[in-house]
């Protein structure tokens, strides 16, 4: 097994470990391509983490081992990190603040990954160069399916939510959380409080759907879409664009063309890999350019 292999990545020195690891054992996917793969979709990922406050999901013994949340920097983390000090309430351990690392640049990508950050996910706000919060900038609806409800129902319901949020001016792009469902990201300008306006809606759909529910509790879901508006809440964060997922295999949340969604007849033909999203790229772009402004 390869040890350690020190590499410069953009004047960054870094100690990349443990290579040969198999972070995907079913899929024969080691660590070396967990970095490889993040390293290459860097160029459209990037933008949609810069100057996001990072939480991470780490698999240090690959995806059948035990895995935690890391919101705090650890303590080893390089003084070249860009990290910001913010509030924590509600946090689970007691604290007050948390220092988060923002991930702007590809050494700081390159170091997560190195520490089996397999998944990345990031609030739908900023913060400033000073470190200080800003509005939110984006609003999410994480569409999740009760079984036997599946993605093909969740692409339906994204396509109501899509002429709902034209009716209201707003466009929305769609991806795969990477798992059994999808969110829809619009462009945000309107104010704080996207809570408000995305519980509203996810009530309207409710109330003009069957097939779709706005409340959490498990009861209310088997066969039904969730539309979970309480992820625009500022303390929760969301799978971000281009993120690995944790599975038997190196799945990707990955940015969807609308004739996709529209098109979709089978859970199947919604499941990209890393190799998969990487070709995507090469061939359309980061589809999630817009959010990006």
């Amino acid at each position: 097994m390869t040890d350690k292999v020190r590499v410069k990545v953009e004047g960054r020195l870094l100690v990349l470990t443990n290579l040969d690891k198999g972070l995907y054992p079913d899929a024969a996917f080691t660590k070396a391509e967990v970095i490889d793969y993040y390293t290459r979709i860097a160029p459209v990922l990037l933008p949609h983490l810069k100057g996001r406050p990072l939480t991470v999901k780490r698999y240090p013994d690959g995806v059948d081992g035990q895995f935690f949340f890391e919101k705090n920097v650890p303590g080893h983390t390089p003084d070249w990190v860009r990290t910001v000090t913010l509030p924590a309430p509600g946090s689970t351990k007691n604290r007050e603040e948390i220092d988060f690392a923002v991930v702007d640049d590809l050494p700081t990508l390159v170091y997560y990954a190195n520490l089996a950050a397999l998944e990345i996910h990031v609030p739908m706000w900023r913060v400033a160069k000073d470190g200080e919060p800003q509005p939110p900038d984006t609003l999410v609806f994480d569409l999740d399916p009760g079984a036997p409800a599946t993605i093909v129902d969740c692409c339906r319901v994204a396509v109501l939510l899509r002429q709902a949020l034209a009716d209201d001016g707003l466009d929305s792009r769609p991806k795969t959380s990477g798992q059994k469902g999808m969110q829809l990201y619009v462009p945000w300008d309107r104010g704080p409080d996207t809570s408000g306006y995305a519980k509203a809606l996810a009530r309207r759909m409710q109330a003009e759907h069957p097939f779709v529910t706005s409340v959490m509790a498990k009861k209310e879901r088997p066969g039904k879409v969730f539309i979970d508006w309480s992820q625009n809440n500022p303390a929760k964060t969301t799978v971000a664009p281009y993120s690995l997922r944790a599975a038997g295999r190196p799945n990707v949340s990955t940015p969807l063309l609308w004739e996709e969604v529209e098109a979709c007849g089978s859970p199947g033909h919604l499941v990209f890999t890393a190799p998969d999203v990487l070709r995507r790229v090469a061939e359309h772009g980061d589809l999630f350019l817009p959010l990006t402004a």
